[in-house]
């Protein structure tokens, strides 16, 4: 199997190792698992319909149309695809379906397709009032394989040495003084992840006060949102507020560029306290992202006691960004593993939104919805 045969990897035209296609079956077995035997989904927007079919319906059909708008009372059907945050808490037999933390190269909120989705049919990884899959896949792995660990160490160094995030915004950081620096990332406000996971600290004025407060002497940088940056979404401070509170305002820095200059990152729930884990930086949180309550963070929100810790980097990795997700090649249009993902982003070789990306996806997922045959 390893040294008498040839393997080849499809997704960038070489000769491979073993464990390579063996990572590359994986991904295209899970999806024929989970979706050979059709979707139904709802809440879906028209632009990330097109999106839909590409990850889930490769194997099968997926219905947009006659997905019923309340599950509590339907029984003996086949689950719902439908998006997290469009989806009452009390709703029964629905898989829910999120972003993944390696997403893409630009912003969501600019419809941008992703590279990777989440499929969760617990809950969701950011609400920890319930659990979720991904808390379930991070015990599940507290105890790494030494092909899992060498696998999800080789993970890391790529994203490390790539300076992969989950947006990949390029961007200029700003002289940082010298001294102790704390990185505070802000965030959308009706965020989700800030509704569900926060409790004293839900504002991004709020936690810049906080962080103040415990750090006088410390230089403080504030990174606003990219989607605030960019007028999409809540969660902007004042000009005047901004400079009181922090010492630099990193508009429209680099995340990866910025998490190798500071020495500790604050945050509510933010996924950047994850990707300052991977690279070393400590991170203390005030609301409880999923990275939280497992030993690896400073804790001052509440964090769930059925996250059992401690656990290692390593499983914690593994969990959130091989076993959670699902990874889409957008060059080939098939399932990837997180390897052609990460080989994309490194390289920008991503097909791009041409400009009335917005019209064209709404046009496209509206063909999508009635026509079982559009792909």
């Amino acid at each position: 199997m390893m040294l008498y045969p040839k393997w080849y990897d499809p997704f960038s035209d070489r000769l491979c190792s073993l464990e390579e296609v063996l990572s590359i079956a994986e991904a295209q077995s899970r999806s024929w698992r989970e979706d050979h035997h059709g979707w139904r989904a709802q809440n879906i927007r028209l632009w990330k319909r097109k999106t839909f079919r590409s990850f889930f319906g490769q194997y099968g059909r997926i219905d947009f149309s006659n997905a019923p708008k309340d599950m509590r009372e339907v029984s003996n059907i086949p689950p719902v695809l439908s998006w997290a945050g469009k989806t009452e808490h009390s709703q029964q037999n629905i898989i829910r379906v999120e972003d993944g933390f390696l997403r893409s190269r630009g912003l969501g909120a600019n419809l941008v397709p992703p590279l990777s989705l989440i499929s969760d049919d617990l809950g969701i990884y950011y609400d920890p009032t319930r659990p979720s899959r991904l808390e379930m896949l991070i015990m599940q792995h507290k105890d790494l394989r030494d092909d899992q660990r060498q696998r999800v160490l080789n993970v890391i160094d790529r994203v490390i040495r790539g300076a992969v995030t989950k947006y990949n915004l390029s961007g200029n950081c700003p002289n940082l003084p010298e001294g102790h620096r704390i990185l505070v990332p802000g965030q959308v406000e009706d965020d989700a992840s800030i509704l569900k996971g926060t409790d004293r600290i839900r504002t991004n004025i709020a936690l810049l006060k906080e962080v103040r407060r415990r750090h006088p002497k410390s230089i403080i940088i504030y990174k606003p949102h990219p989607d605030v940056e960019a007028g999409l979404r809540k969660g902007d401070i004042s000009q005047k507020d901004q400079n009181a509170l922090a010492d630099v305002i990193a508009n429209q820095a680099n995340p990866a560029a910025l998490l190798s200059m500071v020495q500790e990152i604050h945050t509510m729930t933010s996924n950047l306290g994850f990707e300052a884990l991977l690279r070393g930086v400590e991170v203390t949180t005030y609301g409880a992202p999923y990275y939280a309550g497992w030993g690896l963070t400073t804790d001052l929100g509440s964090v769930p006691t059925r996250r059992k810790g401690p656990i290692t980097l390593e499983s914690l990795a593994y969990a959130a960004l091989i076993a959670y997700p699902r990874y889409f090649d957008p060059v080939t249009e098939q399932a990837c593993p997180i390897e052609v993902a990460l080989a994309r982003l490194e390289k920008g070789d991503i097909p791009h939104p041409r400009q009335m990306n917005r019209l064209l996806a709404k046009l496209q997922g509206a063909i999508a919805t009635p026509n079982p045959f559009w792909r």
